[in-house]
């Protein structure tokens, strides 16, 4: 059965073809292959860096833009059609996709960093500085790169009903099909790269918060069996589809965020919590155009934005394709102007409260203790470190487990359900044999890449991977502005049709 989809489908077997090609190359050539990608990173990084941060704010200021434009009313869908899920539903799924467990990866670890490290000399307080550039890196921006594949993509799909592919963007002024293909297959592999990534970060996270309760030394066993354990049950969920499997892992993953981040919150300093939030809110939003162009003395410098901002910028845009057209899957019936809204405004405000709440208490935790060595610096660590402070300590860590296994749960089965759509011919709802496919394929890969990790204890393969990302997402910062750009081409030849 497999064997007969890898012959049908050629974007099918293209992908997993290079996949295991490159896995081949950086198993027998390790040391050789980390080297490589360290260095083209680092010149991604300091070539195209400042490149990120203007096509950052432009995408934020265009989809502002269009939201409030008269092509703002352009129904994704049918003119008479109403959404297909519920704003709740929505919500929770965008969310849980486009950012999942990396808030409990960064809860208290970032605004720590940045209280710590001031990213640029500031007259306000270190607190506030913090908390406002850690906004400033979780916010607007990475939504904007998320909302404008969303929009696009949504467009493609839901009014003009081509088939769920990054290239039917472009379709229809691209007839080069070695170069549309190009663009899926390119697509795929930085997906299933951002996902290997995505489960060894955070299996490694979930290790470490079990060695931490515990008090014991579980290896490289008990994170190859949560790779298998989560990728099952995503695999199961992704065979369920978006209605049985995706949406009830979403809001699961919501209702118990919500319920770690008001416990926390109830039991901090409320008050403090919530100034902190709308001053770092105020400045975010006053700020927000000089640090998104690094000006004048809202430039961090070279070094701080290449290990920070720019390597954020590369990852938000290397998801964004693959996020893009999940939130565009599940946006049928929604103006562009309430997808575009609700993309920048509803997730981007929930993580700013969520880190107020977590970076203004572990400032106060410091302040107690007079003295800072550096206990919330362990990215896998420290938000469990942060809930020995306080009640029921245990039952907050175990809760947290959960909720990391549940947010890997579902980034991995939206992606593989994208990566089907896109190997299945652009199908809505992708045969399940490619969702198998994608399950197993990531899946041993991962181990692979743990294993190797593992025997090569003088490198970090996992941080190889996320550092790949940002060299994957070089060809989709321009791909962005060709998208864009044959998207208003598309909008202003419907205005016209319509004036006729």
């Amino acid at each position: 059965m497999i064997l007969k989809q890898l012959r049908k489908h050629s974007i099918l077997s293209i992908s997993v073809g290079i996949l295991f090609a490159c896995s081949l190359i950086v198993f027998f050539a390790t040391e050789a292959s980390y080297s490589t990608i360290e260095r083209a990173s680092l010149w991604v990084r300091n070539y195209f860096g400042y490149f990120y941060l203007y096509l950052g704010f432009g995408c934020v200021l265009a989809l502002i833009l269009i939201a409030f434009s008269k092509y703002g009313n352009i129904k994704l869908g049918k003119p008479s059609s109403k959404p297909k899920y519920t704003l709740w539903s929505w919500t929770a799924m965008l969310y849980s996709a486009g950012m999942g467990s990396g808030i409990l990866l960064r809860a208290v670890q970032e605004p720590v960093f940045m209280q710590q490290n001031p990213p640029f000399a500031s007259q306000l307080s270190p607190n506030i500085l913090a908390l406002e550039f850690t906004f400033y890196q979780w916010g607007l921006t990475a939504w904007a790169f998320y909302g404008l594949f969303a929009m696009v993509v949504g467009y493609a799909l839901h009014v003009k009903k081509k088939k769920v592919r990054i290239s039917a963007t472009i379709s229809d002024h691209v007839k080069s099909k070695v170069l549309r293909k190009g663009v899926d297959i390119t697509t795929i592999i930085t997906t299933v790269f951002g996902l290997i990534a995505a489960i060894g970060l955070g299996t490694t996270q979930i290790n470490g918060g079990l060695n931490h309760i515990s008090d014991s030394n579980f290896g490289i066993a008990t994170t190859i069996g949560l790779c298998v354990f989560i990728s099952t049950i995503a695999c199961y969920s992704a065979w369920q589809g978006v209605n049985k499997g995706i949406k009830i892992f979403s809001k699961l993953n919501i209702i118990v965020t919500f319920t770690i981040l008001m416990f926390v919150f109830t039991t901090s300093d409320m008050g403090g919590i919530l100034v902190s939030f709308s001053k770092s809110t105020m400045h975010y939003i006053i700020n927000f155009a000089p640090m998104s162009l690094a000006l004048g003395s809202y430039n961090p410098g070279i070094e701080f934005l290449t290990d920070w901002t720019f390597y954020y910028w590369a990852f938000w845009l290397a998801w964004a394709p693959f996020t893009g057209i999940f939130i565009a899957r599940i946006s049928k019936g929604r103006t562009i102007r309430q997808l575009l809204l609700g993309v920048l405004i509803i997730p981007s405000l929930g993580t700013f409260f969520w880190f107020s709440v977590f970076g203004t208490s572990a400032f106060h935790l410091i302040e107690e203790w007079g003295v800072y060595n550096n206990e919330f610096s362990n990215v896998f660590t420290s938000i469990f470190i942060f809930f020995e402070h306080y009640p029921y300590a245990s039952i907050l860590n175990i809760t947290s487990l959960f909720l990391l296994i549940s947010f890997l749960i579902t980034s991995v089965d939206s992606a593989v359900f994208v990566l089907s759509m896109f190997t299945d011919k652009g199908s809505k709802n992708p045969s399940k044999t490619h969702r198998v496919i994608w399950s197993v394929f990531i899946l041993l890969a991962t181990i692979a890449l743990i294993l190797l990790g593992n025997a090569k204890t003088n490198i970090n393969v996992l941080e190889a991977v996320q550092r790949l990302l940002i060299i994957t997402s070089l060809p989709f910062s321009f791909f962005i502005i060709i998208m864009f750009y044959y998207f208003i081409k598309d909008l202003r030849n419907r205005k016209m049709k319509e004036k006729k």
